[in-house]
């Protein structure tokens, strides 16, 4: 898959002298490098910029072309097919958490909107706005309501893609540019991290997104460093029950790549998905039910306890994490793991080595807490 990225890659940076090349001689490419994020590719033209997300679900194909040109410039006559986005943005409805703390992070908190499901938002300033109504609650990220988004005019709404999820309905007959926020769909944590710089140029902070996702890269690749010099190799379990099935985080998904980097065994690591795979209980028991570690995310208004774990099934006393009691939680409803990790992975890397490695004197993981009885 990676080969067959990086020959599309090539034929998008190939543009230049294929589809371009009845463009004036002047209007050189600039190709934008990415060292970690394999779905994205930008070439920077001599009026505007072309982003082109790969799609993660069909090989070799586009899932969206974007060109951004600086509002208050002309649009160039011979643009190529693709949406066109004014930058910088100055309005935007950000549909998750996840791109909301990023936007705050890059300095540009007033150009939030609106956003979805602000219920499970944690960010202070998102809620406050909400609570005073000057951020708009745009309803449910699936489905947002039409009448609030027609009425915030704004520049971009940011939409989470989905496998044969249909397309975005009504919202995408309003005429207003559609940013496909598919880095979840990424290999790798940092190449996830990594389009905080498609972000960056977006909102007119390219040089702050570059600088932060530099440290957030810096510090990740000296932790990643650290673990490999562990004497030990436990194995690891990641996440519960959801109803009838159990998703466990892909080989190829930026979680499973976290794990291996923390230098911990994963029972999926030679699985090549991306996202989650559903498994049933009987099969997760028979793959992981030896894993010397289990950690999994919740969302309580209290810690859960070993107790109440068994009771809502009774079957996860048959793993040995949990008989061994070394079952750790992350309970979402009181932490910012979803606002903080996605773009700051290093935070999620040093959580795994805190607890899989404590002999390397890292401290107190930050996120996932040990479970008491």
């Amino acid at each position: 898959m990676r080969k067959l990225l990086l020959i599309a890659t090539v034929m998008l940076l190939c543009a230049c002298h294929g589809r371009q090349t009845q463009r004036a001689s002047s209007d050189d490419c600039d190709t934008l490098e990415f060292r970690h994020a394999t779905h994205l590719a930008i070439v920077h033209h001599k009026d505007f910029t072309e982003v082109r997300l790969a799609d993660p679900w069909k090989e070799g194909r586009t899932l969206h072309t974007y060109l951004l040109v600086p509002s208050g410039h002309d649009i160039p006559q011979d643009l190529p097919q693709g949406t066109l986005v004014r930058t910088p943005l100055r309005r935007a409805i950000v549909s998750t958490s996840v791109h909301c703390s990023l936007v705050i992070d890059m300095g540009k908190k007033e150009s939030v909107a609106g956003v979805c499901e602000p219920q499970y938002i944690h960010i202070p300033y998102i809620n406050e706005g909400i609570k005073n109504g000057s951020i708009a609650d745009c309803g449910s990220g699936m489905s947002p309501t039409i009448e609030k988004i027609i009425d915030l005019h704004p520049d971009a709404i940011f939409l989470s893609p989905f496998q044969n999820s249909g397309g975005y309905g009504k919202t995408e007959e309003l005429g207003i540019p559609i940013i496909e926020t598919a880095d979840y769909m990424e290999t790798s944590a940092l190449g996830r991290a990594e389009w905080m710089r498609f972000y960056g140029l977006l909102f007119g902070c390219e040089q702050t997104a570059d600088s932060i996702f530099s440290t957030v890269e810096t510090t990740y690749l000296t932790l990643k460093e650290k673990a490999q010099s562990a004497k030990t190799h436990p194995s690891m379990l990641m996440d519960k029950q959801t109803g009838s099935v159990w998703y466990v985080p892909g080989g190829e998904s930026s979680i499973g790549g976290l794990i291996a980097d923390a230098y911990i065994q994963y029972a999926w690591s030679d699985d090549n998905h991306s996202g989650s795979l559903a498994q049933s209980f009987e099969n997760v028991l028979e793959e992981g039910g030896d894993a010397d570690l289990w950690l999994f995310r919740y969302n309580s208004p209290h810690a859960i306890t070993y107790d109440e774990l068994l009771k809502e099934n009774n079957g996860y006393g048959q793993f040995k994490a949990f008989s061994q009691r070394s079952v750790y939680g992350c309970n979402t409803a009181t932490s910012t793991f979803y606002e903080d990790t996605p773009f700051h992975p290093h935070l999620l890397l040093r959580d795994f080595i805190c607890i899989a490695h404590p002999e390397l004197n890292l401290g107190d993981p930050q996120y996932f807490i040990k479970l008491h009885e």
